[in-house]
């Protein structure tokens, strides 16, 4: 799946809303792998959230989604998440897995750490569908990084937890829906 495009099987459509606004904040590319560990649950429940109940795929269906981080920076409480987000819709259908509908998209996440030592997602941005997504993902992310955005999540981690999910062997193979 290409960024910011959708592949919905059976017309189903995922939406992500994106709320707040963002000035990139300086910073190299490299990720504290200690903070993602620590923000990443928060990422991927929002994606969650999101995706359930959306799709039309099989009967008993389930969204799974995965997150990996572009870029992290934390400053005055908050942390900037720039991450590709993948989250699939799968299925079972005659034993077989069945991927129903799905999508990567790039976005960037504000999220703010609460009293218990979680952290919470308080601000989302996704690209602009059509004319704008090109330009507010090279903005956002930079042209090197844009660039690799492109199928940067692998599906490989969802479809393992799928086939846990739904008690498949773990070399069931995977179908379009």
């Amino acid at each position: 799946m290409s960024a910011g495009r959708w592949a919905a099987g059976g017309g189903a459509v995922l939406v992500l809303v994106a709320t707040g606004a963002w000035a990139r904040w300086p910073g190299g590319t490299d990720v504290d792998a200690d903070l993602w560990s620590r923000v990443r649950p928060a990422v991927e429940a929002r994606l969650l959230e999101q995706a359930r109940g959306t799709g039309v795929g099989e009967p008993g269906a389930r969204w799974f989604c995965r997150a990996e981080a572009v870029d992290l920076a934390e400053r005055d409480g908050l942390v900037r998440a720039g991450v590709s987000t993948l989250c699939v819709e799968y299925g079972v259908r005659a034993g077989r897995l069945v991927e129903c509908s799905g999508a990567e998209v790039p976005q960037v996440m504000r999220l703010r750490r609460e009293a218990d030592g979680d952290y919470e997602v308080v601000s989302q941005e996704t690209a602009p569908d059509g004319e704008g997504n090109a330009q507010w993902i090279t903005s956002t992310f930079g042209h090197v990084t844009a660039a690799s955005l492109d199928d940067s999540v692998s599906s490989t981690a969802l479809e393992a937890a799928a086939r846990t999910h739904f008690s498949l062997p773990a070399d069931t193979p995977v179908t379009p829906c």
